[in-house]
């Protein structure tokens, strides 16, 4: 192994390359521990997707089930159900995989999602990784892709319905909906060409795109590094933590077993989609009730949320399908891949940055994103109104009208109530949510009614109506400065640099004391501008004063060396 290893490196030079990776410093936080865990799930997705495809016909051929299944034995189906329920009853260990490769797609998604709200909330979306972001966001909207084609494939009456859904979606793209539908499917739906170009997506074209974005997405971490949140010794330009080899590396293998462990187990224990329970797909039929995966659920429930609306643009009709499944994922994806320039365009602020914030320390972005959660948070719940209503014992038109409502009225408030936690949090001597006071809410919410716009709030409270810790900041001239102050201690330290912004002010005072609030005061005022008196006073004072020191030095001079005597001789 030695000789093979010297061999190796002396015609591929691996070693340099190996040592720079083994010495690479990831942070210690649990929170970049999600993205692994999306990682690990999808090397379970592909290690259980292979043993699936051993046994999984992709045709819709007519085939007659014969099988360990009694209900459904001698019933002629397509061959795709016929080989998923025999994969489930006949197949050893069939059943385990097909279970645990659904518990990892919904595991891999929430993983992604959870991930992106992370970065979000913490701004390590900004500047230089903005292209990561991008790489991530498109990862997510291939994910819910491939996710959705899997749950299709095998031919069930409820992904049958949910696959007429997509397709009633797609169609009602004025236009171009009705030829996208027959470039996908092959033909009208359904079409014996729908089920071989899904599995061709779901096994071969999106799974190489996602192993060339995780690819992507790695390599640009590794050359532009982790950003970190703020601690001691941590700053824009190191990185503090755990070397990968060997102590982040071994708990990144115990992440990945734990993974594993409990995909297998929700996979062996946990039953989910019975697919021989809703009987084979037929376009007449449907089930109810009839809820999808929780990733996709915030569509339906759009769907069915939305009034049916329709209205005619150019001569062509635009049907109310458009609205809630069109419209509003297309606006949201493009709402994601446009926020980090939208928020670089509307702060001003194109630094590099690799140190990560606080939710508490962008207020506006914490409501925002707050607001997003909630309003498809409402919409997952729309997806099981029937269920609500068969559980409240009450007509589905209410509980459609209360979530109608709630939709709209929901997130406002909750990201409102965050945008004004987060302020209260930032300005008061609270450390954490539970230690807020109502006079912290109160004065965050007078602020919010007078439209403060500062970025560095209470700008006009001086530091001594203020005790404890404090960074202050204050302009002066063209520049901005700051100084520490502990007030109880009579503790008073000025930083000797000048920088050109306020927001560059505070992110090096919390650069130096993490943790301690910053806030902008008066600073020292200027000196009166002189008068016309004054100043002609002061000029013509300087110019005696300049001859009258230009009179004495060359007194001082001659006496030093006094000139010719009259006999020839002197000093020059």
């Amino acid at each position: 192994m030695d000789r093979l290893a010297r061999a190796l490196d002396d015609r591929l030079r691996l070693s340099p390359l190996t040592r720079r990776a083994l010495a690479k410093v990831f942070p210690d936080h649990w929170s970049f521990m999600l993205g692994e865990i999306a990682l690990y799930s999808f090397v379970a997705l592909v290690l259980t997707g292979v043993y699936l495809t051993l046994f999984f016909d992709p045709s819709s051929a007519d085939r007659v089930y014969q099988g360990s299944y009694a209900p459904l034995d001698g019933t002629t189906t397509s061959a795709a159900y016929a080989s998923t329920v025999r994969l489930s009853w006949d197949v050893r260990a069939g059943l385990l995989i097909r279970q645990t490769h659904h518990w990892a797609a919904l595991i891999f998604v929430a993983a992604i999602l959870v991930h992106l709200v992370r970065i979000f909330f913490t701004g390590a979306f900004r500047k230089p990784r903005e292209t990561n972001w991008l790489v991530g966001v498109t990862m997510l909207m291939l994910a819910l892709a491939n996710g959705f084609t899997g749950y299709s494939l095998p031919d069930d009456l409820l992904s049958g319905l949910g696959l007429r859904i997509i397709v009633s979606v797609v169609e009602s793209i004025p236009l171009v909906g009705s030829w996208l539908v027959f470039l996908g499917l092959g033909g009208e739906f359904p079409s014996d060409e729908m089920i071989p170009r899904m599995f061709v997506s779901h096994v071969l074209l999106v799974p190489a795109l996602l192993v060339a974005l995780v690819s992507l997405h790695l390599a640009m971490i590794v050359r532009q590094k982790h950003a970190q949140f703020p601690g001691p010794g941590r700053t824009e330009h190191n990185v503090v933590g755990s070397r990968l080899y060997p102590s982040y590396a071994l708990r990144s293998l115990a992440l990945f077993a734990w993974v594993l462990a409990v995909l297998f187990a929700l996979g062996g224990l946990v039953q989910i989609n019975p697919i021989w329970l809703y009987g084979p797909s037929a376009p007449d039929q449907a089930t109810s009730p009839a809820q999808p995966d929780w990733y996709v659920a915030w569509g339906d429930g759009a769907l069915r949320l939305f009034p049916p609306w329709e209205i005619h643009v150019a001569g062509h009709l635009v049907p109310a399908p458009f609205f809630p499944g069109v419209v509003l994922g297309g606006v949201t994806f493009l709402a994601l891949y446009a926020w980090p320039f939208l928020e670089r365009w509307c702060t001003g602020d194109c630094r590099a940055h690799q140190l990560l914030d606080r939710p508490r320390d962008h207020p506006v972005r914490t409501g925002v994103g707050v607001m997003a959660l909630t309003f498809f948070g409402v919409l997952v719940v729309a997806a099981g109104d029937d269920i609500i209503a068969r559980l409240l014992r009450v007509p589905v038109y209410d509980v459609l009208y209360v979530l109608r409502v709630l939709v709209l009225v929901l997130p406002v408030l909750a990201g409102a109530l965050a945008f004004l936690l987060a302020r209260a949090l930032r300005r008061g001597d609270a450390a954490r949510l539970g230690e807020l006071t109502r006079a912290d809410l109160r004065a965050a919410g007078r602020r919010a009614r007078v439209g403060e716009a500062r970025a560095v709030d209470e700008s006009e409270l001086p530091a001594r109506d203020r005790p404890g810790q404090r960074i202050e900041l204050w302009p002066d001239g063209g520049v901005w400065r700051w100084r520490y102050r502990d007030e109880p201690a009579g503790v008073t330290l000025l930083h000797h640099r000048a920088v050109l912004t306020e927001r560059e002010a505070a992110d090096s005072a919390r650069l130096a004391y993490p943790g301690v609030d910053h806030v902008a005061v008066p600073g020292p005022p200027p000196p009166p501008p002189p008068g016309r008196v004054r100043t002609a006073l002061r000029r013509w004072g300087n110019v005696a004063l300049g001859v009258t020191l230009l009179v004495a030095a060359l007194r001082q001079r001659r006496n030093r060396h006094p000139g010719d005597d009259g006999d020839g001789t002197g000093s020059r």
